[in-house]
């Protein structure tokens, strides 16, 4: 088949909002993204569709599939814009701001990334960092500008990116010593049933970000033979945030996530109310964009990244 003569191609706008559409496979979020209507989108992909004479998307109901023609072109369309950008760089002898941007939950950006981040800074204080926190937004992770997602499920690979296995998830009672002083100690988990348990309200797990099983208090009852007596509490609330600032100012027990109160419990802010664990058989994972891997700023953190999990685990 002859190539095509560039006077026939259509336009860049519309190679480029076909790539955004395909990545997301979402009319909706690719306008998200594009700060444009959805009709806007759709009416691009149609006109482009028109063009080269070929479907480019399976419509299905409130979903969307690439057709081998629409795969094929992705691919091309994402190298050639890589290559433009690249060539750009080099004429204006910009390689771009060193800048890393980031997606993760709202716990885990707060409680575990900003110190690692903080560490990594203070030997590179030349690299910025661009923190996307969500609890309700699960699709930031697909964000163009995101170079690495913090992850917490059962992930695989995915084509274009590198992932890492970070840590179990894994969740223990937690209280300040002063509260352990004057409410435990707690020997038996039923022991915890007559104090003030701080949990997360059933809507921080039914986010959209956070489909998950739940893992509260119900469930650590539970493993341990017991059952949550559900007593009122002075907290419950969807933002691990809040907890941890009541936990901290002494105020009951929470389920700490061990990569989130690692640091208390370390600066002895924090102790563990009770020496058994849970968990839900869910990791947490650091999943990268291989040509986000090629800036220097973005495979040096990474590489802290895995560093630090070794010193942890040291």
């Amino acid at each position: 088949m002859p190539p095509v003569k560039r006077r026939y191609l259509p336009s860049l706008g519309s190679f480029a909002t076909f790539e955004v559409a395909a990545k997301h496979l979402s009319f909706t979020l690719a306008a998200k993204e594009l700060n444009v209507t959805q009709g806007a989108v759709s009416q691009q992909i149609r006109l482009l569709e028109r063009a080269l004479d070929v479907a480019l998307f399976v419509r299905r109901h409130n979903a969307l599939e690439l057709t081998p023609e629409g795969a094929s072109l992705q691919a091309a369309v994402t190298a050639g814009l890589d290559t433009i950008s690249a060539g750009v760089s080099a004429i204006s002898g910009d390689e771009g701001p060193q800048t890393v941007t980031l997606s993760a939950t709202n716990g885990m950006a707060s409680f575990w990334l900003k110190p690692v981040i903080d560490r990594f800074r203070a030997s590179h204080p030349e690299i910025g960092f661009t923190v996307l926190a969500s609890d309700e937004d699960g699709t930031l992770r697909n964000y163009s500008e995101v170079d690495i997602a913090f992850l917490c499920g059962s992930e695989r690979y995915e084509v274009g990116e590198e992932l890492h296995f970070l840590f179990q998830e894994v969740a223990q009672p937690v209280c300040t010593p002063a509260y352990l002083a004057e409410h435990g100690p707690f020997d038996t988990p039923d022991d915890l049933n007559r104090v003030n348990l701080l949990h997360l309200h059933d809507r921080h797990w039914s986010a959209d970000a956070i489909g998950w099983q739940p893992l509260g208090w119900a469930e650590w009852f539970r493993a341990q033979g017991a059952e949550w007596a559900k007593a009122p509490s002075t907290l419950s609330t969807n933002k691990v945030g809040l907890l941890m600032e009541a936990v901290l100012e002494g105020e009951g027990v929470m389920l700490g996530w061990h990569h989130m109160v690692r640091a208390p419990i370390a600066r002895g802010e924090l102790v563990f109310a009770h020496p058994a664990p849970i968990t839900a058989g869910r990791g947490n994972f650091l999943t990268c964009k291989k040509k986000s891997l090629k800036r220097p700023c973005v495979a040096g953190f990474v590489a802290h990244v895995l560093d630090t999990l070794r010193d942890e685990a040291v």
